[in-house]
């Protein structure tokens, strides 16, 4: 998984990875995300990333997320809102 950050926000990409292993690394970076990161985008794809797409956004629970939306701009990215870690 490539992890990058852009102020409060960090972008993962899970391409090439199954649901299992890509929701096992999110809620390892979920539970290692600084208090400051306000919202985790998901790069999971479209073409061939349904499985991907459908995980993030049905299945991956943790307690920081606050909620889920499909992207606007790109239908192969998920944004998830985090709660700030007090």
């Amino acid at each position: 998984m490539v992890t990058r950050r852009n102020g409060s926000v960090v972008e993962a990409d899970i391409h090439g990875m199954n649901p299992t292993q890509a929701r096992q690394e999110l809620l390892r970076l979920l539970d290692r995300l600084s208090g400051d990161i306000t919202e985790l985008h998901v790069i999971h794809g479209y073409r061939g990333g349904d499985s991907l797409r459908s995980m993030v956004q049905n299945s991956l629970a943790h307690p920081r997320i606050s909620r889920k939306m499909q992207s606007f701009l790109n239908e192969g990215e998920t944004k998830i809102y985090l709660k700030r870690r007090k």
